[in-house]
Formats: C-alpha cells, structure tokens, sequence
C-alpha cells in the first residue's frame, strides 16, 4: 500500500514541478483561452485517473480494495470505487467553485497585480495540499476508531449548507480578518508590492521595484523606515496567508463531504488532490464571469444538504435504492450544478436583455 501512496505524491510534485518551473517559469497574465486550456487538461488528468482506479481496485493492486469501506460496510471493486472517486471529484471540484468567488475578493482588495495572481495561487494551492492530507488523515482516523462521528460531520455539513442559503459573507472585510491582524503585529508589512517576492529586507530592496509594465515607482514609508536587514512582508504575502486561510475554512466544510461518499482514505486523497489541482486555471477561466454564476452558491448549498442527508440515511437508501445508489447521488449532485448554472446564464442573459 505505501507503493501506491508515494508513486502518486511523487506524480502530484513531478506536475507541480513542471507547472511552476517550465510552463509558468516566467511570470505573465494568464489570459481566459490559455485558462480553458489548462483547465481541461487537469479535468481530463482527474477523470483519466479513474481508469487506473477501475483497474486498480478491481484486479486489488498494491492491495487497494481488500479493506472495509466503513461508510457503507464493503469492500470497493473497480466499478464501486470508480463511482465513489467520480461522485468525490465532482463534490470536491464543486465546492472548490465556491472558493474562487473568495479569491476574487482578496485578489481585489489587495490589488494584486495579474501578473502575480497564479504565483499566489501555486503556493497557496501547495500548501492546501498539505492541510487536506492532514486532515484527510485524522479523518481517516476518528471514522475507524469512532463510527460514530460520521453522523456528526453529517449534521455539520447540513448546517453549512443553510448557513451558505441564509447568511451573506460577500461584504467581508480582509483586513479585519483575525490572521491578517495577527500577521500586521508580529510582521511589519511594505506598503507596496516589490516584484514577485512575498518577503523583503530592508535595505535590499531597490532591486525589487514593482515589476509591473508601467507602473510608477512609489516611495514606501515601511522600507524607509526600517532598519537595514529586517525581514519584511509584502501585500503578496498577506493575500498568500488569506489564500490558505480561506482554503482551510472552505476544507473544513469539503473533507465532510468527501468522507459522506467513502471512508477509503486513496480515494478520498486522490479526489480531493486532482479538484485542488486544477483551481488556478478554473480561477483564471472564471475570475471575470463570477458575476454571472448568481445561483451557483445555492446549488452548492443543496449539494451540501444532499450529500450530509445521504450520510445520516445511507443503509435505508443502500436497501431501497440497491447497490447503485452512488452512482445515483452522482447523477443527483450533476443534476443539481447544472440547474443552477442553467438557472444563473438564463438570469444573466434576463437581465442583460432589460438593460
């Protein structure tokens, strides 16, 4: 079982290696057309590794599929786990969705430049890689040792699903955020961006001029002002922190999820890294659109209602339903988002067509 588990971690840093250090190695705007692209890529990688999951748990290699899948009580051949690891992805990339409408905001407030946007999100993307294998982890742990807290997580995600329908978050402010404070007092922050850095020292800061084409060299009180070799944060680092804040908040209501689908932790792991993997370009595809999308948070919402129902009554819907009824919750949850972007285009073009 290790096997696998390092030959996939090994593939995960061998794509990001490459993403950051050969197609992106120079820092440009991503445009919308270079966005889809990559965007497809990613989904066709995520949806492609569902053949070796097939394969894998069917034929149980490095021992994938001997164990007790502890949500619904048996072990996972090809055609189960496959269903599992389609329904997770397409939870997980979902939710992910609700995550870029954030990003959008902290990008907005913090100015940051185009030209550093995927910068940001690479490491911010790096790092939630690491908090969800944690959490994916303990998870793992609490649902073997304690069965019962898979009722817990139910009741949870359903209250953060009417909390997504009834509570609006769209005017927050991330400079009252408690971690940006907390950051501001322990760290002194420039007041401008210098390049691509996240961090400065003082008094080696003329070759980090703002690197953005025409932009007009401001004086910065902070660098002036502090003492030659202090560490420094620049405003890309602050959106950096609200970045992997954001993301662990939004993990905290998306691993639930998952785990309502399957408690083998390959596939929980494997679905949640492929929706992750693909958020930057599915931000660059979508940061200018998000407006249009009115209805999606209520679809996630529902999806999120679905999914923790279906984790409080999963035997009374396995005995009425058969041994089909995951691939039932997939179809339900595709059904779900494509009403509500149908719903959301239909309201756009509405409204454009009165204006």
């Amino acid at each position: 079982m290790i096997w696998v588990w390092t030959g996939f971690i090994a593939f995960v840093l061998l794509m990001l290696a490459l993403d950051l250090g050969v197609f992106h190695r120079k820092a440009h705007v991503i445009g919308v057309k270079e966005a889809l692209r990559w965007s497809a890529f990613w989904i066709a990688l995520g949806l492609s590794f569902g053949i070796f999951i097939w394969f894998a748990y069917d034929a149980h290699w490095f021992g994938l599929g001997l164990g007790i899948d502890i949500v619904d009580g048996a072990p996972n051949d090809g055609r189960t786990a496959l269903g599992k690891y389609l329904t997770g992805y397409v939870v997980e990339k979902s939710l992910s969705v609700d995550n870029i409408f954030v990003i959008v905001m902290i990008f907005s407030y913090f100015g940051v430049p185009a030209l550093y946007q995927h910068r940001v999100l690479f490491w911010g993307i790096l790092g939630a890689l690491v908090m969800r294998g944690v959490m994916i982890g303990v998870g793992a742990k609490l649902i073997h040792e304690f069965h019962w807290i898979l009722y817990v997580f139910a009741v949870f995600l359903i209250g953060t699903a009417f909390k997504m329908l009834f509570m609006k978050t769209e005017n927050a402010d991330p400079e009252h955020n408690a971690v940006v404070k907390l950051t501001r007092r322990l760290f002194p922050v420039t007041s401008r961006f210098h390049g691509e850095h996240f961090f400065v020292r003082a008094g080696s800061v003329a070759s980090h001029e703002s690197e953005v084409p025409g932009a007009v060299a401001l004086r910065d009180e902070v660098v002036e002002n502090a003492r030659p070799g202090t560490l420094l944060l620049t405003p890309l680092m602050l959106a950096l922190i609200m970045v992997e804040t954001t993301d662990l908040i939004f993990a905290v209501d998306s691993i639930p999820a998952i785990f309502a689908i399957t408690g083998d932790p390959f596939l929980v792991f494997t679905s949640n890294v492929f929706a992750i993997l693909g958020l930057r370009s599915l931000y660059f595809a979508l940061a200018g659109a998000v407006d249009k999308f009115r209805y999606l948070k209520v679809a996630l919402a529902l999806v999120l209602l679905v999914v923790g129902i279906k984790m409080l009554v999963a035997g009374w819907l396995k005995s009425i339903l058969g041994e089909h009824f995951n691939a039932m919750l997939l179809l339900v949850v595709l059904a779900i988002l494509g009403i509500g972007v149908a719903c959301s285009l239909i309201a756009d073009r509405r409204d454009s067509r009165r204006v």
